[in-house]
């Protein structure tokens, strides 16, 4: 299906990023096809009295277990004000966390299980509802609850980073970063809805491997993308799938949603890891030259997919305890990759071979090459800020930790938590995604 003609901003807006100038990316999909079956588990609501609380949390963990909920399944929860919280107590807790959600140090794991394993869609209701823009934007609760819905289902639960918990961690990042005073005040409500959508939606139906893997694989998104961003360009088209489907902008004008769906992709797109070098020599460029005008549209655009780049990639800027959590997570993805080539008598990825590289190496890598050259330029961007000085604070010393390790077997962190050297890349984005930069650190 093409697209009509843009408007003339969108237009503008995409030539001066050149993002969507590929010839793949001028169509869009109006489906979007999951990799994985629905899971269709019914969800313990008895009412029984019969129910204690012991009980009652006894379902609630085995529902974060199914990952089912009748939300996703397209069914709006009847009760007054609560999305899919089974009682109070839970949605009490869930709702003191989110007065801080403008915090960097906001506990997503928490959030997590308080929210009953859908932090995504009860994050994304809550900053909609700060920034009133379903208001602005008149939007339908059914219709955005659905698509809200729609999203989560659509992330793997299986996979161990990329799912709809990586999701709604980058979103609350992206959050904190639209609430920068440089950006605050000058950014409209359109701005502020793509930012949020893009992070929510910007790793939607990963299938927990890597681009090189379905391009050997002869996997059709390859072919469909032809090997060009071909994650990132599902992940945006999924996106577009999901908003006709549920029909959440189809009240706008028509060249509104296009614009809307072109502004989306050009986010999403700028995720691509390979592209770092691109975006970072443009954005060092503006802040040499002091050439930003953030009251010109496609320069908040510019900067809009320059704070989802900070968010993808900003777990090293986290404290310690999280941070480390996500280097977990995303090793073991890494690992079963790994798994999944050697079964199949493939070559093993760089950084998917648990007996090969060592968690410090390649963080300090990571961090040395991608996450302290994207960030010490937003800190220039935003100076002065405290949010900045914080993150890079907490990189340098989460560094530290790393190199403090590096070298070594095994034994326990300062925490007392057991450490085991295993093969772990820092890159958010997937196992290849930094392959060249990784190894020029090894040398």
């Amino acid at each position: 299906m093409e697209l009509g003609v843009l408007c003339p901003r969108s237009q503008a807006l995409m030539q001066s990023d050149g993002i969507l100038a590929r010839g793949h990316a001028g169509v869009l999909l109006a489906e979007r096809r999951g990799s994985y079956p629905l899971i269709d588990l019914r969800i313990l609501n008895s009412k029984s009295p019969i129910y204690s609380l012991w009980s009652v949390k006894r379902q609630l963990s085995f529902q974060r277990y199914c990952h089912a909920s009748r939300l996703l399944r397209g069914q709006v929860p009847r009760g007054p004000g609560s999305l899919h919280l089974l009682d109070h107590h839970y949605l009490g807790q869930a709702t003191h966390m989110l007065s801080k959600v403008g915090t960097w140090n906001f506990d997503i794991f928490l959030f997590e299980r308080l929210t009953n394993g859908y932090s995504l869609v009860t994050l994304m209701c809550h900053l909609l509802n700060v920034y009133g823009l379903i208001q602005h934007f008149h939007l339908d609760m059914v219709k955005l609850l659905r698509f809200l819905g729609m999203v989560q289902d659509d992330y793997h639960s299986h996979n161990p980073y990329h799912n709809a918990l990586h999701a709604a961690d980058v979103t609350q990042a992206m959050y904190c970063y639209l609430k920068e005073s440089k950006l605050a005040e000058l950014l409209s409500p359109t701005d502020v809805f793509l930012g949020l959508l893009a992070a929510a939606a910007h790793d939607v139906d990963h299938p927990g491997v890597n681009q090189p893997f379905l391009i050997k694989t002869g996997h059709h998104l390859a072919s469909l993308y032809q090997n060009t961003s071909v994650l990132e360009s599902h992940h945006w088209r999924s996106t577009v799938g999901m908003l006709r489907e549920s029909g959440l902008l189809s009240h706008l004008p028509l060249c509104m949603r296009q614009d809307i769906e072109q502004q989306l992709g050009s986010l999403i797109l700028a995720t691509d890891i390979s592209r770092q070098n691109e975006f970072l020599s443009t954005f060092r460029e503006h802040l040499n030259h002091q050439s930003l005008d953030l009251h010109q549209a496609p320069h908040r655009h510019f900067i809009l997919q320059i704070a989802l780049k900070c968010a993808d990639v900003c777990n090293p800027c986290r404290e310690w305890n999280l941070s480390r959590q996500w280097s977990e997570r995303v090793c073991e993805e890494f690992y079963r990759q790994g798994d999944i080539e050697k079964k199949f008598a493939l070559e093993v990825s760089p950084l998917c071979n648990q007996q090969e590289d060592s968690v410090p190496s390649i963080q300090i890598g990571f961090i040395s090459h991608i996450v302290e050259p994207l960030f010490e330029e937003w800190c220039r961007f935003t100076e002065p800020s405290p949010l900045s000085h914080t993150m890079m604070d907490l990189l340098q010393q989460n560094k530290t930790c790393w190199m403090g390790a590096s070298g070594w077997g095994g034994g326990s962190w300062s925490d007392g938590s057991v450490f085991v050297q295993t093969n772990l890349c820092g890159c958010m984005h997937g196992p290849g995604g930094l392959c060249g930069a990784t190894r020029r650190v090894r040398g």
